[in-house]
């Protein structure tokens, strides 16, 4: 099986080396402990927002494959790493150390075994008390609870306590699963975005904690600024649906408009 690894990056040069090191060896050894009989072929693309720190070079240096993405915003990185992938799995990460790439194969082995289509991380719950201001906590807590009560109904079908996490940025999933989600936003709002789409699409979705840590680097996410931007598309997303609803569409089998990027 071939494997993709996304992992975003501006201005990561201090943490991105060893985020890659830390990942190539958690694949190495996966493949000689679980998938010896068929390893995992992975490839691992950063794309990169234009970093002047060498962040791109000390990548290339791992044997990463860099995308440079001139149009800014989170969500807008995913998306072009996500049409660059060849992998039929996809695994997202961040370049600043703060998610355990460690686990990534672990995560892999998990998907397969549970046949699930995407699988996502919880922070919160083992969540190391350096790694996220009170702000940053307390945005969590009402993006959270505002996903959970704009879309109660998506979550019916959905695991017991599914998506504590809805802001996380760590994932894995059947990339075959893009082909059917209506994925727009190239800010923050992409990670709930994408997790919105796989459960209104009645995706086999599955949520599993991971330990989150300090970031290294000044952090870039403003809690009120890029927060209230979340919940605005909250908002918009929940009047979306409820609209092509009345309008007799089934919002699950929604098609992607033509020429719309993925």
């Amino acid at each position: 099986m071939r494997a993709s690894l996304v992992i975003p990056t501006l201005n990561e040069s201090a943490s991105i080396a060893f985020v890659l090191r830390t990942f190539h060896r958690a694949a190495e050894s996966a493949n000689q402990r679980f998938f010896y009989r068929n390893p995992i072929d992975w490839e691992v693309l950063v794309v990169d927002g234009a970093s002047t720190d060498g962040t791109a070079e000390a990548a290339r240096k791992e044997g990463a494959r860099v995308i440079s993405e001139s149009r800014k915003g989170y969500g807008r990185a995913y998306r072009t790493g996500f049409a660059a992938a060849t992998g039929e799995v996809i695994a997202t990460a961040d370049g600043d150390a703060s998610y355990p790439v460690d686990e990534i194969p672990w995560l892999l082995l998990d998907l397969l075994e549970h046949r699930l289509d995407f699988l996502t991380c919880d922070r919160l719950s083992y969540l190391d008390s350096k790694a996220m201001t009170t702000e940053h906590r307390l945005g969590n807590w009402m993006l959270n609870f505002g996903l959970r009560a704009f879309f109660h109904s998506a979550l019916q079908g959905a695991p017991a306590r599914v998506l504590r996490d809805s802001q996380s940025g760590m994932w894995i999933f059947r990339r075959e699963i893009l082909d059917r989600l209506r994925l727009t936003q190239d800010g923050m709002a992409f990670s709930e975005e994408l997790k919105i789409e796989v459960l209104l699409h009645g995706l086999r979705f599955g949520e599993t904690p991971i330990h989150y840590s300090e970031r290294w680097g000044a952090p870039k996410l403003s809690s009120w600024r890029d927060g209230g931007r979340n919940m605005l598309f909250l908002f918009q997303k929940r009047f979306e649906v409820s609209r092509e609803r009345r309008r007799g569409l089934d919002a699950h089998r929604l098609e992607r408009p033509e020429g719309a990027p993925r």
